[in-house]
């Protein structure tokens, strides 16, 4: 599964259905292994899409007067 387009909410909808899958135990070692790489991807997409957020978070800051100003994000 291309893990780089999905939402957050999508990737830990997907990356909980892995988990309860794998909790079962009843998956050939094969096709868990394939889901626990997939659980990875995923979990590293969730890591980039909240780092993203952040950084946006950080953006804010205050302006002279108390008010948020927006100021641009440095990469």
């Amino acid at each position: 599964m291309n893990t780089e387009k999905l939402s957050y909410e999508e990737a830990i909808e997907r990356l909980n259905k892995i988990v309860n899958d794998l909790e079962k135990g009843n998956l050939p070692l094969a096709d868990s292994l394939e889901l626990f790489e997939e659980g990875t991807a995923l979990m590293k997409r969730c890591t980039e899409l909240l780092d993203q957020a952040e950084q946006k978070v950080v953006m804010l800051k205050k302006g002279a007067d108390g008010a948020p100003v927006e100021l641009p994000f440095e990469e």
